[in-house]
């Protein structure tokens, strides 16, 4: 497939902010995989197969769609799938610094895989998986961050793993 692109992350827990860079990403490539990657030096909150499950169910509209988890180097994984395309959402400057160094690093390792930047709309910009644990860590009303199917297994994994 000629406009095959891989969107990677951690998606622990996907938010809004995913949604939309997924969203408009899928309206340019035709085949667009979002590549879950496993991380385990991240401490997910959620497991691999959760957290693809979460993100198949938000996605669930988007036809174009495919939904792989993964370990190891992303490039390998982009070489599995025969992707052409990386897509990187940025959020903020801050964000570029280092999405910069890690798209230099992914074309030295494969330079016929180029790097795409997809600034977030105002409106998620501020959002990150890390921010929104942090909310349900405390009680707080996650709505406004996640979609709806998100809300319930995040609010119940954080209560879990505070021992309630």
């Amino acid at each position: 497939m000629r406009n095959l692109a891989i969107y990677p992350g951690t998606f622990d827990p996907i938010t809004l902010g995913h949604q939309d860079i997924i969203e408009r990403a899928a309206k340019a490539f035709d085949t667009l995989i979002i590549g879950v990657a496993a991380n385990p030096k991240k401490s997910p909150l959620f497991t691999l197969p959760e957290r693809v499950a979460l993100i198949q169910a938000a996605v669930r509209n988007v036809k174009n769609i495919k939904v792989i988890g993964f370990e190891g180097l992303l490039i390998e994984f982009a070489h599995e799938q025969n992707a052409r395309f990386i897509v990187r959402g940025l959020r903020a400057v801050s964000d570029f610094e280092f999405e910069f160094q890690l798209a230099a690093m992914n074309r030295q390792l494969a330079p016929e895989i180029e790097t795409f930047f997809l600034p977030t709309n105002t409106h998620t910009s501020y959002i990150s998986s890390s921010f929104v644990r942090e909310v349900a860590l405390y009680n707080g009303n996650v709505t406004p961050f996640v979609s709806e199917h998100v809300v319930q297994p995040l609010m119940q994994r954080i209560q879990k793993n505070k021992g309630g």
